[in-house]
């Protein structure tokens, strides 16, 4: 970073409600040079809204790199930057992060302007109590991929477009089965907000309650699961292998002999070798 090099402001924008927009926010997107837009159309609501005029360009999924390069000159010229995706905060399952990226790696100034988050407001609503979650962002175009890493005891918060929610939630209460709870957040913010938290059981009659409670913007929060404990005959073989072995080598063989997860056990070989 050179003295006379600007600025790159990360800035959160309000996923609905344009009174979410944060003081500072409205002060950083008045006074830098160009504001990065995901998608420009959208954007300029926003800005319009609150009177901002700066000059914008569009970065997203398909022009990152090379509208990226051209921001980056405008960096290293000193000009400030400030970047903005259609709503919330930009480079979480939105574009921006290859751009923030590049900019430390030159030692360019990145400086974060924090605000509205969909994940975070509908875990915020959920009630689930864990001092930790997974965010996993949108699950891949097969659901049922990758839900085992959900198997756990904290929550896990999923984005989800409005024609794959019945699919999906059908993939969590057949993986997860009837009696693990789901919180599902609709419109965040918007008019027609709803969050609803259920047992997994009762979430596809609430989807099909209505036709509008398929469309919009849907975050979904999947409860914690309950922790798992290795079996006693488990626990029992553990402990006579780790009197040779390693705790490593020991959680894999009581896995043979039992059928009990490795993982588990080695957690518990661990805890029980300290």
């Amino acid at each position: 970073m050179t003295p006379t090099s600007g600025t790159l402001y990360v800035v959160a924008t309000p996923i609905g409600n344009l009174a979410d927009s944060s003081p500072r926010s409205i002060e950083v997107l008045r006074a830098v040079d160009i504001i990065a837009c995901e998608d420009t159309r959208t954007s300029r609501t926003l800005l319009a809204h609150h009177g901002i005029t700066a000059r914008t360009v569009a970065l997203h999924a398909h022009n990152e790199r090379e509208a990226g390069e051209k921001l980056l000159r405008t960096l290293r010229d000193g000009g400030n930057v400030a970047l903005v995706s259609d709503a919330g905060t930009p480079g979480i399952s939105d574009p921006g992060a290859l751009l923030v990226t590049a900019a430390h790696r030159e030692g360019l100034r990145v400086i974060p302007v924090p605000g509205p988050n969909a994940a975070v407001a509908a875990y915020s609503a959920s009630g689930f109590i864990s001092d930790r979650f997974l965010f996993a962002g949108f699950l891949p175009a097969k659901g049922s991929k990758g839900l085992d890493a959900f198997d756990g005891t904290m929550p896990v918060i999923l984005y989800e477009a409005p024609h794959r929610m019945l699919d999906t939630v059908q993939a969590l209460l057949a993986r997860f089965g009837p009696q693990r709870e789901l919180v599902i957040a609709r419109e965040l913010s918007k008019k027609f907000e709803e969050v609803a938290r259920m047992a997994l059981a009762e979430a596809p009659a609430w989807l099909a309650a209505g036709p509008h409670r398929q469309q919009g913007e849907f975050v979904l929060v999947l409860g914690p699961g309950e922790e798992r404990r290795a079996p006693e005959d488990a626990e029992r073989v553990l402990g006579l292998l780790l009197e040779s072995l390693p705790a490593a080598e020991a959680a894999k063989v009581a896995a043979k002999i039992t059928g009990a997860p490795r993982k588990e056990l080695y957690a518990l070989a661990v805890k029980r070798s300290k």
